[in-house]
């Protein structure tokens, strides 16, 4: 009989492995461990169905029709698997909800069928567990933060990937989120749960490692779907401040090129009508109608003159600690003032 290597998320590395998700689609979806592959037992419906039956029928009749299921799909499998051995060889490690049933099935066919396989102990529930537990020991940290505020548009998520890329300790919460944190956000991304953030945000702290400060943009609470752990809120509250001036004209210009608004028209039309009880009417009428014109600019221009530019700085104006200024002429100019501050830090 094959016996199933079990090994457990402490002890692994996902590296050394093909990682496959045998869940459904929906549940890869809302959370997977990074670069695993989707080779689903069931797909949402099918799921869907087998859980019914177990829970009014009961275990035998489900896994029959469980079986009934997957048998048609095994070849397919093997040679997904059969094709990702090819592109680099290594053994696979296989997951489910909990490390019961279907991870257990799958490794254990796929073991007769050749292949070397382990599967995960506890499945991605362990792999959240030890997420939730690591950012929990990171919230004890006295790690202090770095913020990077100014008003939309001001280019700091710019600033802030080009850092990362030099090497900085920066968490680009925005990115982990895949929203820009406002009602247009989701705009040209693809919003992310909260498991996704948690683990990316798993991830980014372990790569930093140690280090003297944590560098962010200043967010609110929420972005998008997401809610920002409470000890990174505490920590921008706290933190060191840099606010960036960036002229109007060149926020205006750099907003439009960030959402593209001749590819998502439709988007931002429809964004635009959930903020129509925050603006004042004629306001509200200015704006939709130079979006009807495509005269995007203006568009930006107003939202951000009389609306977002306003509520940024009443925010800005809570804090009881100064912030350090950096004038942005250019992004060269304004990346090398904030390298300075950083170097005094």
């Amino acid at each position: 009989m094959t016996m199933v290597q079990v090994v457990s998320v402490e002890s692994v590395q996902f590296s050394d492995y093909h990682v496959i998700d045998v869940r459904s689609p929906g549940e890869f979806n809302e959370f997977h461990v990074i670069g695993a592959q989707n080779i689903p037992i069931f797909n949402n419906d099918e799921r869907a169905k087998v859980g019914t039956t177990y829970k009014q029928v009961g275990k035998d009749e489900a896994k029959m029709q469980g079986l009934s299921i997957v048998s048609p799909k095994l070849v397919n499998m093997v040679h997904e698997l059969k094709q990702l051995q090819l592109r680099e060889s290594k053994p696979f490690l296989i997951y489910c909800a909990r490390g019961g049933m279907r991870s257990n099935s799958f490794a254990t066919v796929m073991s007769l069928m050749g292949f070397e396989c382990a599967q995960l102990n506890g499945g991605i529930r362990s792999y959240r567990q030890l997420i939730v537990s690591t950012l929990a020991s990171f919230a004890k940290n006295s790690t202090k933060f770095v913020i990077l505020e100014g008003l939309t548009g001001s280019r700091k998520t710019d600033l802030l990937e080009i850092l990362e890329e030099d090497g900085y300790p920066v968490i680009n919460l925005e990115r982990m989120a895949g929203h820009r944190g406002s009602i247009f956000g989701e705009i040209g991304n693809q919003g992310r749960s909260q498991k996704s953030f948690d683990q990316s945000l798993y991830l980014r702290l372990q790569e930093i490692g140690s280090t003297d400060y944590y560098m962010i943009e200043s967010e609110s609470k929420r972005i998008g779907k997401v809610i920002v752990p409470e000890w990174i809120l505490q920590g921008k509250e706290e933190g060191t401040r840099i606010y960036l001036h960036y002229p109007l004209n060149k926020r205006v210009e750099s907003i439009c090129n960030t959402y593209k608004p001749l590819h998502y028209h439709h988007q931002i039309s429809e964004a635009l009508m959930h903020l129509r009880k925050r603006l004042a009417p004629e306001l509200y009428e200015e704006v939709t109608h130079a979006l009807e014109n495509r005269n995007y600019h203006t568009v930006v221009r107003l939202l951000l003159e009389f609306y977002y530019d306003p509520k940024y700085e009443y925010t800005a104006n809570q804090y009881e600690r100064d912030a350090l200024e950096v004038h942005l002429s250019d992004l060269d100019t304004g990346l090398s003032n904030i390298k300075d501050i950083l170097t005094r830090l």
